[in-house]
């Protein structure tokens, strides 16, 4: 794991995933006819593989997302595939995804787009009842201070999450406010 400027971090902090030298085999060796793509690709001998993740004292990776979909609110990175595994152990909630919104004061609050299970009604309480379920098991800074219930979320053909197309929405959202 690395920070933007290519050094190395402790376990339990949020970098991007990256392969040291440039030689290394498990690394590919530059894009076709795109030399500029190539050199962007790489701070310093470390390539960059445009995930996120954090390592933990024993070494292991565990894997938060794509760099793209990183949070950054408050002083904070912050990857969603911890609060979406989080939201989804919740009793009510079928599916979630989360996105960084813009917010004037924090540079972006997580928001929580949630597909409720059969039964279950969108209400304030749950809202309340869904932010207590993940502040009880994640950092503060981790919860969502805004939720929006949808009745699907974006999906791609082999089943991933476009939180880009939620992006988009609220953006959208945004220039409309």
């Amino acid at each position: 794991m690395i920070d933007d400027k290519g050094n190395e971090l402790p376990p339990g902090e949020l970098g991007e995933i990256a392969v040291h030298r440039r030689d290394d085999p498990v690394f590919f060796l530059e894009y076709w006819k795109n030399p500029q793509a190539t050199r962007d690709k790489f701070v310093g001998d470390w390539g960059c593989t445009g995930d996120q993740g954090k390592t933990d004292a024993e070494g292991y990776f565990w894997y938060q997302g794509r760099s793209d979909g990183v949070i950054k609110g408050a002083g904070y990175r912050i990857g969603p595939a911890e609060i979406e595994s989080c939201l989804v152990k919740h009793r009510a909630v079928a599916n979630a995804a989360v996105i960084g919104k813009p917010d004037e004061t924090r540079g972006a609050i997580v928001k929580a787009f949630i597909v409720l299970q059969p039964g279950e009604s969108p209400s304030q309480a749950l809202i309340e009842d869904i932010q207590g379920h993940v502040r009880g098991r994640l950092a503060p800074y981790e919860y969502p201070r805004e939720i929006e219930f949808i009745d699907a979320l974006p999906m791609t053909t082999t089943g991933k999450v476009q939180r880009k197309e939620l992006r988009r929405r609220e953006e959208a959202k945004l220039r409309r406010a």
